[in-house]
């Protein structure tokens, strides 16, 4: 006879004992499973929304995320021509002068696929003025596509470097290098007011840091330029594209130094030769 601690059935009435039910462990794995995948079905931008959904994401200002799902819902149904996408123009009015940045740049660039609407060229050239140099931007690309000009300077502005002053006087703490690649809302540098507060000066643009005026320990005066930037290269080849329907021949000189550069791309090389002859065939 085998030995109770051998016996199968004692050992599975022993295990049982020992180890505690399975199936409450099991559920909840289930419900953070289901959760899981919940909360990225919700927060999936490709996840596409009804008109109600669209219409209550886009009044959503609390929730950027909703807000923003419901911003590329509305530019797809633009892009399919889809006449229906007009019932939220209003609501894209009233996002063009939302303090938040992230909501401005997208629908300054969103009211280009709808060149008809005398309420988006309206809003436009309100936003040409705007404090951010992202939304600016967007704005002087979509007025292009109304055949507007206004936006040229700002287009011009692209193929320059962007100065980077400093938010408040004091000692300036930076760790950056010259040619170094920055994302938008980067921490550029630090600056150590007289009463020991710390401000921090981030970039609003993507570029490449072209020149550093004040280095670590140098005293700067509020306003004073720090350092400045060069466009990134997405927006270098959007700004001559544009320029080639927009564009001067004071324009010119500018657009032919990225032509000839032996620093930029072959795209950018490429696209600014192209510039160059169409604003020469427009200005004949």
């Amino acid at each position: 006879m085998a030995e109770n601690g051998n016996h199968p059935e004692i050992r599975v009435a022993e295990m049982r004992r020992r180890v505690p039910g399975s199936g409450p462990i099991l559920l909840l794995a289930g419900l953070f499973v289901m959760a899981t995948f919940l909360a990225w079905y919700f927060s999936w931008f490709g996840r596409e929304l009804s008109d109600a959904d669209i219409a209550k994401y886009l009044a959503d200002e609390k929730n950027p995320r909703h807000v923003q799902h419901a911003l590329l819902q509305v530019q797809q149904r633009m892009e399919r021509g889809d006449a229906g996408a007009k019932s939220w123009y209003p609501q894209l009015i009233v996002l063009s002068g939302n303090p938040e940045t992230e909501f401005r740049l997208t629908v300054a660039w969103l009211m280009g696929f709808d060149n008809q609407s005398q309420e988006f060229h309206n809003a436009l050239l309100k936003l040409l003025h705007d404090q951010e140099p992202i939304v600016r931007r967007n704005a002087a690309l979509a007025l292009v596509r109304f055949n507007d000009h206004s936006g040229r300077e700002e287009l011009v502005s692209v193929l320059k470097p962007y100065a980077l002053t400093a938010p408040a006087g004091g000692v300036l703490a930076n760790s950056l290098q010259e040619g170094q690649t920055v994302a938008r809302r980067s921490p550029l540098a630090r600056i150590q007011q007289a009463d020991g507060k710390m401000v921090q000066l981030r970039s609003p643009l993507p570029g490449r840091i072209n020149k550093i005026l004040k280095t670590t320990g140098s005293q700067v005066a509020q306003g004073e330029e720090v350092l400045n930037l060069n466009s990134d290269e997405g927006s270098v080849w959007e700004a001559l594209r544009a320029l080639s329907l927009v564009g001067t021949k004071e324009d010119l000189p500018l657009i032919e130094t990225y032509a000839n550069s032996t620093e930029v791309s072959a795209r950018i090389k490429e696209q600014a030769a192209l510039t160059v002859k169409s604003i020469h065939r427009l200005h004949r």
